[in-house]
């Protein structure tokens, strides 16, 4: 089996995927990666195929469940151990993935990379849905995640196997706590993350605030009545 593949998704992100993609082949040639174009409507793709970049390119906008669960799939069939969720906007940082990959190999099935494992979260308006998300989670599951919204996720084989092959496995907050309650060895590792410097994030305030009362109703109502039918 192949080790581990960096994930990448990526809608119109042609401000900074040659900067992602060109950090990772200069400084981390180690790691396997795929960017996963997701039907953006900017140069994204034509910039990753100009540069031979690795490319799943999406005819359509799936939006970020359906962009992983391509990488996932790509990266099932192909035989890695592990995966990397990984943002193409420039805010993750790869110097990572190291520790996230020995945690892993310690038997967790999923590892965050946090902000604040170990570092208190600020008490800020935009760390309000953070914080009541995971206080949803810690309800439903019984296990608190201090940075439950964190984008930057290694998930092990099993779960690149569950994620690949099942619908409703979308890499959010809500899946995460619905595979702590079938049995998922989560775990945190304290990580810094870069602001975005060029582009738009998806999330602005009103998005945000849906995005926390979608997460709220998924994890307390629809996942507590989800069956806990998972092979592990």
């Amino acid at each position: 089996m192949k080790e581990l593949l960096i994930v990448i998704p990526a809608y119109n992100e042609a401000p900074n995927i040659v900067r992602v993609v060109e950090n990772l082949i200069e400084h981390y040639p180690q790691y396997d990666y795929v960017v996963v174009n997701d039907g953006s409507v900017d140069k994204t793709a034509a910039i990753c195929k100009e540069k031979g970049y690795h490319l799943l390119d999406l005819p359509i906008n799936l939006g970020l469940a359906g962009a992983f669960q391509a990488g996932l799939k790509y990266a099932y069939r192909r035989g890695y151990r592990y995966v990397v969720q990984y943002d193409g906007d420039g805010q993750h940082r790869a110097e990572y993935i190291e520790v996230m990959l020995k945690t892993a190999k310690e038997g967790y099935d999923v590892v965050i990379g946090s902000r604040f494992a170990q570092k208190k979260k600020p008490f800020s308006p935009r760390m309000l849905g953070s914080r009541v998300i995971s206080s949803m989670v810690r309800l439903a599951s019984g296990t608190r995640i201090q940075d439950v919204t964190s984008g930057m996720r290694l998930f092990g084989a099993r779960m690149i196997r569950i994620l690949a092959l099942n619908m409703n496995y979308g890499p959010e907050p809500d899946t995460i706590s619905y595979l702590i309650k079938c049995g998922a060895k989560v775990k945190e590792v304290q990580v810094e993350m870069d602001e975005r410097t060029a582009g738009e994030s998806y999330l602005n305030f009103a998005r945000s605030m849906v995005y926390m009362v979608q997460m709220i109703v998924s994890i307390l109502f629809i996942q507590a009545f989800r069956k806990k039918d998972l092979d592990f």
